[in-house]
């Protein structure tokens, strides 16, 4: 089954966020990583560190206010749960430093940047 216009969208999101982190030194170790709980968009990684990103994919104008209205509340828990989820299936790292961010990426035509929003953990 091909992708649909949306779910094109959501990837070419993500590997703008992808390739803007890897360009600050971040290794991808998970990507689109499904539990019963929720995704993880991108867990990434330095020495000893990791950064969960969730990537929001918008439109410049968008009724939810660029993708923020989309990180709160019930998307927050679900991304804490999988969050749980990831670190007991990778008890390696469970004691590194995790950062969660958001990254806000405007899809084309406008094509501007990528606006990153540190979340709470």
């Amino acid at each position: 089954m091909p992708p649909t216009p949306r779910q094109r969208q959501g990837r070419w999101a993500e590997q703008r966020a992808l390739r803007l982190l890897q360009g600050q030194g971040w290794q991808v170790i998970s990507r689109n990583w499904h539990c019963r709980w929720g995704e993880l968009d991108l867990v990434c990684e330095k020495p000893g560190r990791l950064l969960l990103v969730e990537v929001k994919g918008r439109r410049p104008g968008s009724r939810d206010g660029a993708g923020t209205s989309a990180l709160r509340g019930l998307q927050r828990t679900r991304l804490r749960r999988a969050w749980a989820c990831w670190l007991a299936a990778h008890p390696e790292r469970s004691s590194w430093p995790v950062e969660f961010v958001a990254a806000l990426v405007a899809l084309p035509p406008a094509g501007a940047g990528v606006r990153w929003i540190r979340l709470e953990g």
